[in-house]
């Protein structure tokens, strides 16, 4: 399971408008949920941009593992969700050609697709800011990587755990069960990720 989120700071407005992406991995691995950190930076680009980079890092991680895995990608981004469930697969019928003109970011809808061709991808919506723990904290992964305009270099290590004691300390989330929220998504999927020995624990 995959929770995304994206960072544009100053999108939409005139000058250079760094931005970022993260993600919050999950998998489980002998009855314990694992959790694994991505994120991405750009110097100048959009959060329509971002949505499409960070899913797109994440799936070409996992389709480079050789399986293809069931995975739920859960976003609050509307065009990523919605393009990859409602547009995409039009677009490439007709041979990436639409009826309203030019295709906004054509290239980075063409190679998540192919990210998304091999691996069995659901593609979930969440309302952003709403109070989901886990696109709260794919945000500040997001945040973070736009203001530092540092990714992660790849799967590390998960700061979840640290994240979310921080936030209880505030009185936040005092009731939410990570693992019992991972697990009821993940039998939406039909089955779940594993990590590699290779890739970090957490």
């Amino acid at each position: 399971m995959v929770h995304l989120d994206e960072s544009c700071l100053g999108n939409g407005r005139d000058g250079a408008t760094p931005g970022g992406a993260g993600a919050l991995l999950e998998a489980e691995a002998g009855g314990r949920v694992e959790r694994r950190d991505l994120a991405v930076a750009e110097a100048d680009t959009t959060n329509n941009r971002m949505a499409l980079a960070g899913a797109t890092l994440v799936l070409e991680h996992l389709a480079a593992r050789g399986r293809a895995p069931a995975v739920i990608c859960v976003s609050d981004s509307e065009y990523l969700v919605r393009g990859m469930r409602e547009w995409v697969p039009g677009w490439a019928a007709r041979g990436w050609r639409r009826k309203g003109g030019p295709i906004e970011n054509l290239e980075r809808w063409q190679r998540l697709y192919r990210a998304a061709a091999a691996v069995a991808v659901q593609w979930t919506w969440v309302r952003g800011h709403a109070g989901h723990p886990k696109n709260e904290y794919a945000n500040d992964l997001a945040v973070r990587a736009a203001r530092t305009q540092a990714g992660t270099g790849g799967v590390v290590e998960s700061g979840w755990e640290a994240w979310l004691a921080a936030a209880r300390a505030r009185g936040r989330y005092l009731d939410y069960d990570a693992d019992a929220a991972y697990r009821a998504l993940a039998a939406k999927a039909g089955g779940t990720l594993a990590f590699s020995e290779a890739e970090p624990r957490a």
